[in-house]
């Protein structure tokens, strides 16, 4: 090498840009720090505040001509010029190297990360502008590269952003992060951060307040309380690829839907009350639905949330599974073992509101950046969270990705929105003078509402077979109408009132549900006006509700056998249907995320009845395709008798092409009939469900599984039989084959 007196000088950077660098306040960290060719010479500068040694190691072997020994600067920064022969008019190449560093306690060999290039090109970064990233999350966050990790976040108001971590003991100092043009995109490559690595953003805010930040896009976060980001490298091989094939290839609508929901944590715990993980529940979960036979499992939110009391419903990390129950990659496992055991996963997907924690998005570069600032539109009184601002272009493309995200990386098979109501209305939980209208002096959020309409156009054009429904609670419009006919453009809604009105209903004593009637029938009035989802969530056995069991009047039997001839009526009535967990075998106490189901009820042959009868229920149900292949129309429906009020009876025919007719007929009241009911067709009709069988824990009213009808109308039907009605029970009778008729 040269003698020193022959080698280069120090390329010069003023004082005022070296301050900055040193506050952490300089956008373009990377045109001081790093290797900066000039006059036959390279100078590095390395900012390392902590540090007693720095040098550049560009040979293989250590010390000796190969370490060329930086000098301290100004503030922790250190300098020195690598001579580089760099041949007569050619350019000066940087050569590779690395630094040596000692903190008082021996060297440490590290790579520079003001050495490289961006990971974000340039057609990346007007897509992000423009709002049109539908991969955002292949851009921005953490991502695991050979050699280390590439950062990149959008804080566009930010003055500066630093990364901590543990690859720097949480000293951001040492890696601040470079501004890319005007996108308000801050990225940063990190040799030797890799899988499992924890990290945060600290945001020098425009107002000048420094706040540290969990990454908005991490893919994996710290078990709460604990609040870092970790980088993560999935190494997941799906073997789901039977079922994703079959799934787009299979419109929701014309294949059977019955949902069983669940809060993860709460399912089952350990007994010392650790929660399972996610690979336990492939053990248990997993093969305990398919036993019941739902032909989907909806997850109450699995995103990241710091409190267990939300049930997931205030979120922090949108794109971060929670790792309350392992890693994402244990999140993927479970999803492909439903699919492989030939059950759909739907998540619950929360893009109305987010948590108020100062470490996650609020306030994110010192100003309202993901929510709302109108105040009118940016908090939300009834949830005490925050409302997302969905006027802005690029908060819109984080949700709808954040969407994309949730189907295409974890194989969801749909998304069921939570607080759509919420979204759509600008009075929402609002007292007068506590909002303001839209520009056609309307109610109505329409930045919501278009938004909304860009979510489901773009899922159900990039993801065949996949489904989303929202939690709708008013009488808006087409929500499940598709967007060419502005619509939102879901696939169902759930049936908020045929919930209500059924459970008003029931929990009345039989003998005053007479006057009553029509509470059950009501539904049939506006059923095919959406495609609905008729839902018995979480919500409805909570926050003082009582279990659904405790709901229903009368002894145990009684309230086992109302709930088993309401499943009955549910299941053959138009929608698809959703029970909540525990449900299935009349769960005694209400539900509490904070313990398991009471497991040890199905001990007593009540309620292993009634799990048995759900079980059986799901069975018939996908056996006759007439209760679900085309229920969009109201052809698929005909009251056989909506109008016996004195005996609280309920009889109907389920129709669909080239399929038997299917017949329920409900009694709600605490004594068996003797009926003469009209049906379809003559011929001989299976009993094919009898909720008051013995096996079931009833009382063994019925029809000795047949039924015989004879020509001759009753009523609006062609023929009649005579048939036994068990008390609080229900019968499902399945038609003959379209060419059966009377025997000769």
């Amino acid at each position: 090498m040269p003698t020193p007196d022959s080698a280069p000088d120090v390329h010069p950077v003023a004082r005022g840009e070296l301050d900055q660098i040193v506050r952490g306040e300089h956008g373009h960290p990377h045109a001081v720090l790093g290797p900066h060719p000039h006059d036959g010479g390279v100078t590095v500068r390395v900012l390392k505040p902590l540090a007693q040694r720095v040098a550049v190691r560009t040979g293989e072997g250590p010390g000796g001509s190969a370490d060329v020994d930086l000098t301290h600067e100004h503030g922790g920064i250190w300098v020195g010029v690598l001579d580089v022969d760099s041949g007569a008019g050619a350019d000066v190449a940087v050569p590779d190297y690395r630094l040596v560093v000692d903190y008082g306690e021996g060297e440490i060999v590290l790579d520079d990360p003001y050495r490289f290039l961006p990971s974000l090109g340039e057609v990346d970064l007007h897509l992000v502008n423009e709002g049109r990233h539908e991969n955002l999350w292949q851009v921005l966050g953490a991502h695991a590269r050979p050699g280390g990790t590439s950062f990149a976040v959008w804080a566009p108001r930010a003055r500066a952003v630093r990364l901590s971590g543990d690859f720097n003991n949480w000293d951001g100092r040492e890696h601040p992060m470079r501004q890319l043009g005007r996108s308000g995109v801050w990225e940063l490559f990190v040799p030797g951060a890799g899988s499992g690595t924890a990290y945060k953003y600290l945001v020098l805010g425009a107002d000048d307040v420094w706040r540290e930040k969990a990454d908005p896009l991490a893919a994996y976060a710290e078990v709460p309380p604990q609040t870092a980001s970790k980088v993560f490298a999935s190494t997941h091989e799906w073997a789901d690829d039977a079922w994703m094939a079959r799934r787009a290839a299979t419109a929701p609508h014309a294949a059977p839907m019955s949902i069983y929901e669940v809060h993860l944590g709460s399912w089952k715990r350990h007994p010392d009350g650790r929660f399972w993980n996610y690979d336990e529940m492939v053990a248990d979960l997993v093969p305990y639905v398919r036993d019941l036979g739902f032909t989907h499992v909806e997850l109450m939110p699995v995103m990241q949330h710091p409190f267990g009391g939300s049930w997931g419903y205030h979120v922090t990390s949108y794109f971060a599974p929670d790792s309350r129950f392992g890693d994402p990659d244990g999140f993927r496992r479970l999803v492909d073992a439903f699919h492989q055991a030939g059950v759909g996963v739907i998540l619950d997907w929360v893009p109305g509101h987010f948590a108020t924690d100062e470490w996650a998005l609020v306030r994110f570069d010192g100003t309202p950046l993901y929510e709302d600032p109108n105040p009118q539109r940016g908090w939300h009184p009834e949830w005490g969270s925050w409302i997302f601002d969905f006027g802005r272009h690029e908060v819109r493309n984080f949700l709808y990705a954040n969407a994309l995200y949730w189907l295409e990386e974890f194989h969801a098979d749909g998304l069921r929105v939570d607080g759509v109501a919420s979204m759509l209305y600008l009075d929402y939980a609002r007292e007068d003078g506590q909002w303001s209208p839209n520009e056609h002096g309307g109610r109505e959020n329409l930045e919501a509402v278009r938004f909304l309409q860009e979510m489901n156009a773009t899922v159900y054009r990039r993801v065949p077979g996949a489904v989303t429904i929202a939690e709708e609670s008013t009488s808006w419009p087409g929500v499940t109408r598709s967007t060419d006919d502005g619509g939102l453009g879901f696939g169902f809604k759930w049936n908020m009132g045929w919930m209500h009105d059924t459970l008003d209903y029931l929990h009345r004593e039989p003998v005053h549900r007479q006057f009553h009637h029509h509470d059950l029938t009501f539904a049939l009035t506006y059923a095919w006006s959406e495609n609905y989802v008729l839902p018995l969530s979480h919500d409805e056995v909570v926050h003082g509700k009582g279990s659904l069991l405790r709901k229903m009047p009368g002894d145990r039997w009684q309230q086992l056998a109302t709930l088993r001839a309401y499943y009955a009526f549910m299941w053959a009535h138009p929608g698809r249907q959703l029970i909540f967990m525990g449900d299935e075998f009349g769960q005694e106490a209400e539900w509490a995320e904070s313990r398991e189901l009471d497991w040890w009820l199905l001990a007593h042959g009540e309620h292993r009845g009634l799990h048995d009868l759900v079980r059986d229920l799901n069975a018939a149900y996908v056996d006759a395709s007439a209760a679900w292949a085309d229920d969009v129309p109201p052809t698929s429906f005909e009251w056989i008798d909506a109008d016996d009020a004195g005996r609280n009876v309920y009889s109907f025919v389920r129709r669909a092409p080239g399929a038997r007719d299917l017949v329920c007929v409900a009694n709600f009241a605490s004594t068996p009939w003797d009926l003469r009911l009209g049906l379809p067709a003559p011929g001989l009709w299976s009993e094919t469900l009898n909720t008051d069988a013995t096996g079931y824990g009833g009382s063994g009213v019925g029809n000795l599984g047949s039924v015989l009808a004879v020509e001759g109308a009753q009523g609006a039907m062609p023929a009649r039989a005579d048939i036994v009605v068990p008390p609080l029970g229900a019968l499902w009778l399945l038609g003959p084959a379209p060419e059966q008729g009377l025997d000769p």
